[in-house]
């Protein structure tokens, strides 16, 4: 019997295209290694995120072909990631590879929420995050990450952020007294953003999350004037009047150039811990037919729960993954993976026609 070859092994993997990217793993260059001995091979598939939801698939895939190979009895597929970065050369924010605005088309849909189960859910892959509060108006971040009242250092005349659970955090909320309303005309808004972005010593980020104030004000014209963003996720919930303004919101973005990446219905329905029975409060389903009229994603839905309440308001996001219900934990991780995936697809996008950041 003939000994067998990595080009062997590689010209099978050439058949199995990534399920996102729609293109094969060795042109990717997601094929990091391949190792034989005898009849064994091993095969190493680096990620575009370590939050990959088709990981599962990728692996059958990639063991169905090898297997394909005259002589081969066992394959072993492992997993590496490196998050690939969306940005262009950019002076401003040089360390970190994507910029995630998240946004609302009006207040009181759970925008800074949505933004905190982000931040944490891709931590919790592997990832390094920051997230930034640029919601100046009602800064909340740093309560619903419990590091409320934090001090800020300062080193080598930058600002360097705080972190809760490993995710660095910026928040205007930091510098003013709590109970302190801002009042603050344009121009205002526009040096402190500039602030976050110039002077805070955010190093090196995979994800940095952006929670900006609802409606469609100086901030995010302001974000979109002063760096090349990733894109924008915009959050809404079912009823009508909020699905107006979510697409108000996403015709926003497209003005600025700023891509979204996808709408996340929250509050979508309430599920009956005690009963398992659903209850659709305030309609379902719209924000996934707004996505799909306007041509973007729909990242997913998250439902009304008391407990995953209980952890923001607490300042304990990070135990949303571990102690919330099982099924409101599954609708929080297809958001975050979604996301990534999201990402995912623009950086190989974006990779074949711009240079990017070096890695």
């Amino acid at each position: 019997m003939a000994e067998l070859s990595r080009e062997q092994v590689l010209e099978q993997l050439k058949t199995v295209d990534d399920p996102e990217l729609h293109e094969d793993l060795v042109t990717l260059g997601m094929v990091k290694n391949v190792a034989i001995r005898g009849t064994d091979v091993s095969v190493e598939i680096e990620l575009t995120t370590p939050a990959c939801p088709l990981k599962a698939k990728i692996k059958g895939d990639v063991e169905q072909a090898v297997k394909r190979v005259s002589g081969v009895d066992s394959v072993v597929v492992d997993f590496s990631a490196r998050v690939r970065s969306t940005r262009r050369e950019s002076p401003a924010l040089p360390g970190v590879k994507n910029i995630v605005a998240v946004g609302a088309g009006k207040g009181g849909v759970g925008k800074s929420t949505a933004a905190v189960m982000l931040a944490y859910g891709l931590k919790r892959t592997g990832a390094a995050v920051g997230l930034m509060d640029a919601d100046v108006y009602g800064p909340s971040i740093p309560a619903m990450v419990g590091i409320e009242g934090a001090e800020i250092e300062i080193a080598d005349d930058m600002i360097v952020p705080p972190q809760a659970d490993g995710v660095k955090i910026i928040s205007i909320g930091f510098m003013i007294d709590g109970d302190k309303p801002v009042i603050w005309r344009g121009p205002m808004i526009h040096g402190v953003i500039k602030q976050f972005l110039e002077q805070v010593k955010w190093g090196e980020l995979d994800y940095l999350i952006v929670d900006l104030p609802p409606g469609t004000g100086d901030v995010p014209l302001t974000l979109a004037q002063s760096l090349p963003m990733t894109g924008a996720v915009v959050v809404c919930t079912p009823q009508d009047i909020a699905l107006h303004d979510a697409r108000r919101a996403v015709k926003m973005y497209e003005q600025l150039n700023v891509e979204c990446l996808g709408i996340i219905e929250n509050m979508s329905y309430y599920l009956c811990p005690q009963c398992g029975h659903r209850d659709e409060l305030f309609d379902h389903g719209g924000a996934e037919a707004a996505a799909r009229d306007l041509g973007v994603p729909f990242l997913g839905e998250i439902p009304l729960n008391a407990g995953l309440r209980a952890f923001v308001d607490s300042g304990a996001p990070g135990r949303m993954f571990v102690e919330t219900d099982q099924h409101v934990r599954r609708a929080i991780d297809r958001v975050v993976v979604t996301t990534a995936g999201q990402i995912s697809i623009k950086s190989e996008r974006q990779e074949r026609t711009f240079p990017v950041l070096s890695e």
